[in-house]
């Protein structure tokens, strides 16, 4: 079976709005990773951003991830609103723990995608937006056939279109340290939860 081209199905989306710029809900992840996502889309799209991260551990340390996310929305050119909403750590839990041994990139990963993509897309939902989409795909380590299957998933539940995309394509990671070394942008050394970190310390 031939490989989906995510970067592909994206640019032929755009290039069926024929100039319009619809609104889209974008999950971030992080600022770092949303730096060279916003530079891509905001062309094409009416891009509101939605941090929501329950796995990031500790609080303190999402706090801080949400501050550098913040401070990018008011360096970046034009008005990009960011949407509200509060640490619910609770819900990683919820089924983490069962999933402790479970590998980087595994079930809990992809549990973790599916908890922040159902709500991006309930959020997209909720406000009118035509399109939601993710930043997740930007980072090498993140494999975007499963993002955009789970993705794609959550739009059919709730009704929205899911944009594909694999962000990483055309140096999309490589402009994003650019974009965070140019504004100044904090680059954490792990994913999120206390699982990632355990690895990437080990490392």
């Amino acid at each position: 079976m031939e490989k989906r081209n995510y970067q592909r199905e994206m640019e032929a989306e755009i290039a069926r709005l024929e100039g319009r710029r619809p609104t889209l809900l974008l999950h971030s992840c992080c600022g770092p990773c949303s730096s060279a996502v916003l530079e891509r889309l905001t062309e094409h799209f009416r891009v509101t951003l939605l941090y929501y991260n329950p796995n990031i551990e500790p609080e303190a340390e999402y706090l801080h991830r949400l501050n550098e996310q913040k401070r990018l929305l008011e360096l970046l050119p034009g008005e990009i609103p960011l949407l509200p909403c509060g640490y619910d750590n609770a819900a990683f839990e919820a089924f983490a723990p069962a999933m402790a041994d479970a590998p980087e990139g595994g079930e809990r990963c992809l549990a973790c995608f599916g908890l922040r993509l159902d709500y991006t897309a309930a959020r997209a939902k909720e406000h009118g937006f035509e399109y939601f989409t993710t930043t997740l795909s930007v980072s090498p380590h993140k494999n975007a056939d499963n993002v955009n299957r789970i993705g794609e998933e959550a739009g059919k539940k709730h009704g929205v279109k899911y944009l594909f995309a694999d962000f990483k394509k055309k140096n999309g990671y490589l402009r994003s340290l650019e974009l965070s070394k140019e504004y100044g942008l904090y680059r954490q050394d792990y994913c999120g939860c206390r699982y990632s970190m355990n690895h990437d310390q080990a490392d």
